[in-house]
């Protein structure tokens, strides 16, 4: 049975009882190891008082344990390197201490000593069962925990089952598990542990208390590591440990392993100058003087920064996210304004926020969009140190750019000034005043000349009323609103119309419900009036295309009987009319059209069908 779970390396522990006094304190009385165990398992919690940052979960849970109301499953998610498994292990203790006298109940605090905690900790309990789901995805190993649950524990008070990287088990081993899950026996308890909860089924979720293990901020990770910095003896630059804590981003054993390494490079003392190199971030620097070049404006120093980077081995696709990443760091500065005096960010990233701290919102959300689009012409281009430079250009360029809202704003104010003159200054019939509108930006704009309409003036430009309802028609048809021109000319009746009031019944059931206030609106923007548009049951007036219709028809009816058709019709028996087209007479006297003249000259026959 043991065989299908993974053990991870025994945890030595002190066979004297551990003084409690201080953090670590199990650990700083255990001996030292003949072989060097790594900080992030020598210094790993082994109760709940010593898990830093997850308060609401520690809370959660020691409260069901001393009140009993102990879940069948717990489900533990969050980021690598935050306590997931360990938070399982110590589960497992609390549920099967028995105190130093073998008569204890459930506990939050493990005494660390009895049997069972001794043995769990050394992961060789043969009731708690760890199994590596990672390797371990198959229904058979499913299988196995399924029968395995069907018998008691030998020793311990619960036989547990941690599942680590559950997300990992295939859907047949799921779907095998379920059941069980759902209905276990009451010895025992299943913990399982993810980083990808989103791959867990719904249904087995639903069957668990979930727990979400959140990162750890910097500054806990601050004060951790310079504890552990002390218990082991070393020697280290407070810049160095929060360079350290913000590399780890939010996870204890990856800030750990950094530590573990700084330690090594620099034999037992930690300076921010060893760390910075440990991590690259002399590459940071160099992309911190090529931030500023770029929104300076200094194209040929942004070049020769980005030329430096790439004789060092930086990639294209690194710089331009590395850019992005400070982007959007001056974003976030210009909406929360203590930002940049934060004391536990780094210092070359204050300086940043305090140097470049005039720059605008829209400056940098244009430059963010030009970083973003950038990225996708390096990941496509023939050759990405190239398509990068041209970027780096554009970016430089555009810092340069004046703003739209400022353009907009200066624009205003200068056509309002060139108004405000000419209606002092007098204007000749040949010549009107004339003015050169010049910017800050370095480009021409033209030259306003005669009399010039200011931006207000053009925005109350007004047209005139229409003085019918077919004008009042026509007029949508000149604003190109086609859809609702084609609502007015087919569907609508109009019941009494006067300029600024339209009463009218609606004859369709196409007609959108919103049409009223979409007709005021338009009329309302165009016209510069308000207008009463309402619907009324009343009958009204046939609509246009009706009215049209019945023109037409009535022009078909005296076309048949013009002497001319009926000679026609009379001589080519079976002729149809097939169609009419107004013909306008030439003359310097009058033109008319056939529905008012009958002249045989002004009636055109087409023939297309006929008999023999």
């Amino acid at each position: 049975m043991n065989e299908l779970f993974a053990h991870s390396e025994p945890i030595k522990t002190s066979e004297e009882p551990p003084q409690q006094s201080g953090l670590w304190a199990d650990a700083v009385s255990q001996q030292a190891p003949p072989v060097y165990r790594v900080l992030a398992r020598k210094y790993r919690p082994m109760t709940f008082d010593q898990l830093i940052g997850q308060e609401a979960m520690v809370r959660t849970i020691s409260n069901a344990i001393e009140t009993g109301r102990l879940p069948h499953a717990w489900m533990l998610t969050g980021v690598r390197g935050i306590g997931k498994t360990t938070t399982a292990r110590i589960i497992a203790r609390a549920l099967n201490c028995t105190g130093i006298d073998g008569k204890g109940k459930e506990t939050v605090h493990p005494c660390g000593q009895c049997d069972s905690c001794r043995t769990i900790a050394e992961d060789r309990h043969v009731d708690v069962l760890e199994m590596d789901a990672a390797s371990r995805t198959g229904v058979d190993d499913i299988r196995d925990i399924i029968d395995g649950v069907r018998y008691g524990p030998v020793s311990a008070r619960y036989k547990t089952y941690i599942l680590d990287e559950v997300h990992m088990l295939s859907k047949p081993a799921f779907n095998a598990l379920l059941k069980t899950l759902e209905e276990p026996p009451p010895h025992t308890k299943f913990i399982f542990a993810t980083t990808e909860i989103r791959k867990v089924p719904v249904t087995v979720l639903s069957r668990c208390q979930r727990f979400d293990l959140r990162r750890i901020d910097s500054v806990q990770l601050t004060k951790h590591f310079t504890e552990v910095a002390g218990l082991e003896d070393v020697s280290a630059e407070p810049e160095a440990i929060k360079l350290l804590a913000h590399a780890a981003d939010g996870s204890v054993r990856d800030g750990l392993s950094l530590l573990d390494q700084a330690i090594a490079r620099g034999k037992g003392t930690i300076t921010a100058v060893d760390v910075k190199e440990m991590l690259g971030l002399a590459d940071r620097v160099h992309s911190l003087t090529l931030c500023r070049c770029l929104f300076r404006g200094e194209i040929k120093a942004a070049l020769d920064s980005f030329t430096l980077m790439m004789q060092a081995g930086s990639d294209p696709m690194q710089v331009l996210q590395d850019m992005c990443d400070l982007v959007h760091l001056l974003t976030r500065s210009q909406i929360i304004t203590d930002f940049a005096q934060d004391i536990h960010l780094p210092e070359y990233d204050r300086q940043l926020l305090t140097d470049l701290s005039d720059i605008k919102i829209p400056a940098l959300a244009r430059s963010w969009q030009i970083l973003l689009k950038g990225i996708h012409e390096v990941q496509s281009a023939p050759d990405p140190t190239q398509a990068a430079e041209m970027v780096l250009i554009r970016l430089a360029y555009a810092s340069e750019l004046p703003l739209p809202g400022d353009l907009i704003k200066q624009l205003r104010q200068e056509l309002v000034s060139i108004n405000k003159a000419n209606a002092t200054e007098p204007s000749s019939p040949n010549s009107g005043p004339r003015a050169k509108l010049t910017g800050t930006s370095g480009y021409a704009r033209p030259v306003v000349q005669s009399t010039p309409q200011t931006f207000l003036q053009v925005e109350t430009t007004r047209q005139a009323l229409p003085a019918n309802y077919k004008e009042f028609v026509a007029l949508f048809a000149t604003n190109r609103e086609g859809a609702l021109h084609a609502q007015l000319h087919a569907n609508i009746h109009p019941v009494r119309y006067e300029p600024g009031l339209l009463e009218m019944r609606v004859g369709s059931a196409d007609v959108p419900a919103n049409f009223a206030s979409r007709l005021g609106q338009c009329l309302n923007d165009w016209t510069g009036q308000r207008w009463m548009i309402s619907i009324s049951d009343r009958p009204g007036e046939p609509t246009l295309a009706e009215q049209e219709a019945l023109i037409e028809k009535q022009r078909h009816q005296r076309a048949l009987e013009h002497p001319l058709t009926q000679a026609v019709v009379k001589f080519f028996p079976g002729a149809k009319l097939a169609s009419l087209r107004t013909k306008i007479v030439p003359t310097v006297v009058r033109q008319e059209s056939v529905e008012t003249i009958g002249t045989d000259g002004d009636i055109a026959v087409e023939l297309t069908e006929f008999e023999d």
